[in-house]
Order: C-alpha cells, then sequence, then structure tokens
C-alpha cells in the first residue's frame, strides 16, 4: 500500500481547485490537514497538502493515506484531465530528477528535469523527455532499469 502520493502540477492552482478535482477524479471527499486538524471529518476523506513552490510546476500536492482500491496512476491522470494541465509523479529510478510526465489525456512519458534545493522547495526546472537519444538514457543507466523504460508511452490504464 502507497500511504502517500506526492505530484506537481504544471500551474499554479488553488488548493480548493485540487481538492475539487481530486474528489471528482477518485470518488472520496478530500479534506485540507487543517481541515482535518480543526475536527472536520468526513468517511473515507483522503488528507491532501498544496502548496506552491518555484519552477516549472509548481503546485506540490500531497495525499496522505490515498485509498488502497484506487491506482495512483489513474488518480494522477484523471486529476490532470480534470485541470488540463500535465502533472506529474516520481518514477521509480529513485533518481531525483527523473519523474513521470502525466497528460490530461492519460498518456505517461518519463522524463527528466534539472533539481535545485532551495530554502522554498524543491526547484524543477529544464524538462526534457528520458529518451534513447540522450547518452545519460542509455547503457547501464537508471532509465534502463526502469518500468518507464527511455521514449515509452503507455496510459494510464496500461500503467494500472
Amino acid at each position: 500500500m502507497t500511504e502517500l502520493w506526492n505530484w506537481r502540477i504544471e500551474r499554479r492552482s488553488a488548493q480548493a481547485e485540487v481538492h475539487t478535482a481530486l474528489a471528482e477524479a477518485i470518488g472520496r471527499p478530500v479534506l485540507s490537514l487543517a481541515g482535518a486538524a480543526a475536527g472536520l471529518t468526513a468517511a473515507g476523506a483522503v488528507l491532501c497538502d498544496v502548496w506552491h513552490a518555484p519552477g516549472d510546476f509548481p503546485t506540490v500536492v500531497d495525499c496522505y493515506a490515498p485509498p488502497e482500491n484506487v491506482d495512483e496512476h489513474a488518480a494522477v491522470a484523471a486529476l490532470a484531465r480534470r485541470l488540463g494541465v500535465n502533472c506529474l509523479l516520481r518514477d521509480d529510478t529513485l533518481d531525483a530528477g527523473r519523474h513521470l510526465l502525466v497528460g490530461p489525456d492519460g498518456t505517461i512519458r518519463p522524463v527528466h528535469f534539472d533539481v535545485a534545493d532551495t530554502d522554498d522547495g524543491e526547484v524543477l526546472t529544464n524538462q526534457r523527455l528520458c529518451t534513447h537519444a540522450d547518452p545519460g538514457c542509455r547503457g547501464w543507466s537508471r532509465c534502463q532499469r526502469s518500468r518507464w523504460t527511455p521514449d515509452s508511452v503507455l496510459s494510464a490504464r496500461t500503467a494500472a
């Protein structure tokens, strides 16, 4: 079971907009951490923190204790579709600069970013596709050992 979903959204999005879209995407109520701390509850609710950071994907979304019966890839794809923007989630390589780009059309592809840690949070810049044309993605790279190999494009349904 995944206990935390951590995503990024391509544009600055308000917490209320993210919560509404996510609730529609997963069919569950979504509450802020502040709301939960104030005693607001709902059966089966997902706790969701939304904040902003600098960089190319400025909205950060953390979902705590997401539902076990909802696939994370399908959930982020549904969120991307409802918001009409690209979203990011971490991939399986443990490379801080490699993520999965989830489009509003439900496609998922590996991408790379330059990553800088700042006082305002992790900054992602210089997005580029993970591709065999990049020498850093070939051979014995972490990219080759991933489920999401260079140049791969899958749908959220296939990924689930």
